[in-house]
């Protein structure tokens, strides 16, 4: 099968496309056939080995997994004999950060992984890219108490965290502010948001408004340039550590932030959350953003398009010729 391979930490270019052995399938396994994966942070920093401590998760000297991809979408080809969920044709999306191999043209995954099956008007590259930002977006919301009338800013909302997590906190019943530059006005303006703020415009942290919660979903900002716009007793989300590591400091200093806090989520996955994802598509109340599609033979410079930090939503790789995807500038 042709897959996406690494076996060396760097730049994009380490990466490439070759032929490998097709995965082996246990007992408890499926092999999905994939047609769609993603490129996202998670993969771009899992490539090379950034920031430098991941090497203790990834390999020290070299990268153990060396075929990428989190996240998948394709059809169940084959299964093992104690399967009883999932049977041959099924269209199943999922997750498989840690196990990783969604770059490539076949996927083994347990049948009691982080799947589920891909609601029926939906096509493979739709859903394919419905995990993994949205599950590091609800993990946030939830850990901070998001319910109705929680008011919520989102900044970076244009980019695959902050997109989902705009519709997620919408869904949560929240007041939702979403925050980007000019060139996501229109799409992040899709997605129900109760005010977008261009921050190029504007300076956002001069807002009269006040929040329960403030959500760095592009791990850029720092508590201390957004505590005008938090409440007595509001809660500073990040993604990122912030400038000089101030977040992760401000994490143990709560009773000094006169009632606020920084709060980090360690992300919550499991397949009832697959599930409730494919759920929330299903109904439209989350549709993941794509901004480009690669095919599998281009995906270094889907690499390179991701770390230019221009990206609105998602990126994603076409495996085969699935959608006949030739260029990446569709979506």
């Amino acid at each position: 099968m042709r897959a996406a391979v690494h076996t060396r930490y760097g730049a994009p270019e380490v990466v490439g496309v070759r032929d490998v052995p097709r995965p082996e399938v246990g007992d408890a396994d499926l092999l999905v056939r994939v047609h769609a994966t993603t490129v996202n942070r998670t993969d771009c920093h899992y490539r090379a080995a950034s920031p430098l401590p991941m090497r203790f998760l990834t390999g020290v000297l070299r990268p153990r997994a060396t075929i990428l991809g989190t996240e998948f979408a394709g059809e169940v080809v084959a299964v093992g004999q104690a399967v009883t969920t999932y049977e041959v044709g099924d269209r199943v999306f999922g997750y498989v950060e840690g196990r990783f191999g969604a770059h490539a043209e076949y996927l083994a995954i347990p049948e009691g992984g982080l799947l589920a099956r891909i609601p029926e008007h939906l096509g493979f590259e739709d859903a394919a890219p419905g995990t993994e930002a949205s599950h590091y977006a609800l993990s946030s919301l939830r850990r901070a108490g998001v319910a109705d009338g929680t008011s919520v800013l989102v900044y970076g909302a244009s980019g695959g965290i902050g997109s989902a997590a705009v519709q997620l906190a919408k869904v949560l019943g929240a007041r939702v502010t979403a925050v980007c530059a000019t060139n996501g006005l229109e799409m992040v303006g899709t997605l129900g948001a109760d005010r977008v703020v261009d921050y190029t415009a504007e300076d956002f942290t001069a807002d009269e408004q006040r929040y329960d919660l403030v959500f760095d979903a592009w791990g850029m900002l720092s508590y201390r340039a957004c505590t005008r716009l938090m409440k007595p007793r509001a809660i500073y989300m990040s993604t990122g550590p912030g400038p000089h590591l101030q977040n992760l400091f401000l994490l143990f200093l709560g009773p000094l932030l006169h009632g606020r806090r920084v709060v980090f989520a360690p992300p919550k996955f499991d397949p009832e959350t697959v599930q409730y994802f494919a759920e929330l598509m299903a109904t439209g109340r989350l549709t993941p953003w794509i901004d480009r599609r690669y095919p599998l033979e281009q995906i270094v410079e889907a690499y390179r398009f991701v770390e230019t930090g221009q990206k609105l939503g998602n990126v994603v790789v076409v495996v085969g010729a699935a959608d006949g995807v030739e260029t990446p500038e569709g979506t």
